[in-house]
């Protein structure tokens, strides 16, 4: 299947958007180092240059590998085989959810009132990472239990506009809705790593689904990028107006050296056992909402690798996602992490077509989760897993109000394939 039409003609960033449809895991993972991680390296002269390619092209190679074998299975038509129904298109796999736009407004609702509850509790914040407190308010842990519900909004928000509940422009003012809220917990938290990840996700799982085009997503990161040092600026402001003690040798652009921070990684024997969770661990955390075990130690592999290189248990750090899976599980370790997600999203994406709400949920918490560069490293792929217990009452509310189509859509395309969104487009 064809994620989505062919790109109008004479777009010229129609090759991109080809290969993040036919490559998604792949293209998640090579852009960030294309655009920012290597070019750093380059102009700074790294020495861990080589291993960051010897690295990244182990990734890739398993990423691609899964990738490529599971192309056919999005060939058009090749569904149509006997005893198999057609593959359906993305209108088709949505349109059969009266309440979708309802109950995808009602979970953005509900997302945006928990994170700024959250932010104003504390949560997540360097305040209370600095002084050693977790908070565990009644709360915080009920906002906790929905934490992963600003990821299911936006996938039923796609939904909703490929199955003609929504139109663009709904679509677009709830997100903003979503990304605002982001923007304020940098100043209730003093952290932008949260709102830097849901707008990667956004910007990826968007693309993907064909409701923000490539020419969008490029923009965007340029203004971000000229945006940085005063972000970066506003941040250290609010840190020390808390009391925070703020590096000042440590630049905006040093930030930016995301090269030396997975670089890191290549000065030891892999893998490294710092007390990363296991697979007990696992279980418990992704399976176990925290209200239901209020007595498990947070997960912090972070500071046990920041403990490990010299530092405290009051900062973290990971070398990216690509990093600290080589770093706590080794090259092989790389090669089963790249290449599972990339048979997972791609297995969701394609298999019987276009995915409905809840494989499309699930393919976005894969997104927000394992695939952002930035995520540290078993907490992603536990993450994922809360994220769809979480939203398991809403996918049941969803499926329970499923009703059949009178009768088969007729697509607009080749079948499995996505209709390419132009605004205000009105689809109901």
């Amino acid at each position: 299947m064809e994620l989505v039409t062919s790109p109008r003609r004479g777009d010229r960033y129609a090759p991109l958007v080809r290969l993040l449809q036919r490559y998604p895991v792949s293209t998640l993972l090579l852009v960030p180092y294309l655009v920012l991680v290597l070019p750093m390296a380059i102009l700074h002269r790294n020495p861990d240059l080589g291993f960051v390619l010897r690295l990244l092209a182990l990734a890739l190679a398993a990423s691609l590998l899964v990738e490529t074998v599971l192309l056919p299975l999005g060939r058009p038509g090749r569904g149509r085989t006997a005893g198999i129904p057609a593959r359906q298109t993305f209108a088709e796999a949505n349109s059969g959810y009266p309440n979708l736009f309802l109950v995808a407004r009602a979970v953005a609702v509900v997302s945006i009132a928990a994170e700024l509850l959250g932010g104003y509790a504390g949560r997540g914040s360097i305040f209370t990472q600095v002084a050693g407190a977790q908070v565990a308010s009644p709360l915080v842990n009920v906002v906790a239990l929905v934490s992963g519900w600003k990821y299911l909004a936006f996938a039923l928000l796609i939904a909703s506009f490929h199955g003609g509940h929504a139109r663009l422009g709904s679509l677009y003012r709830w997100t903003a809705g979503l990304v605002g809220v982001q923007v304020a917990l940098v100043f209730l938290t003093a952290i932008a790593a949260s709102l830097v990840g849901y707008l990667t996700f956004v910007a990826a799982a968007g693309a993907i689904c064909g409701v923000i085009r490539a020419r969008y997503v490029l923009v965007v990161a340029v203004l971000l990028f000229l945006a940085w040092p005063t972000v970066f600026a506003l941040r250290n402001a609010i840190r020390q107006e808390n009391g925070v003690k703020v590096a000042s040798d440590v630049s905006a652009a040093d930030r930016l050296r995301f090269d030396q921070q997975i670089g890191r990684a290549s000065g030891y024997d892999v893998p490294v056992d710092v007390g990363q969770p296991g697979p007990t661990a696992y279980l418990r955390y992704g399976f176990v909402p925290r209200i239901l075990d209020p007595g498990r130690a947070p997960l912090a592999t972070g500071s046990a690798i920041n403990r490990f290189l010299g530092g405290s248990d009051k900062s973290s750090f990971n070398f990216l996602t690509l990093g600290t899976v080589y770093f706590v599980d080794g090259r092989a370790g790389v090669v089963v992490f790249y290449g599972g997600w990339a048979l997972v999203a791609g297995l969701l994406l394609r298999v019987r077509g276009a995915p409905g709400p809840l494989r499309l949920s699930l393919f976005c918490f894969v997104v927000a989760g394992p695939l952002v560069w930035l995520n540290g490293h078993p907490e992603s792929t536990i993450a994922a897993t809360q994220n769809t217990m979480a939203a398991a009452p809403v996918l049941l509310v969803l499926l329970l109000t499923r009703r059949s189509p009178p009768g088969r859509l007729v697509p607009s395309g080749p079948a499995g394939r996505l209709p390419v969104p132009r605004a205000g487009r009105a689809h109901r």
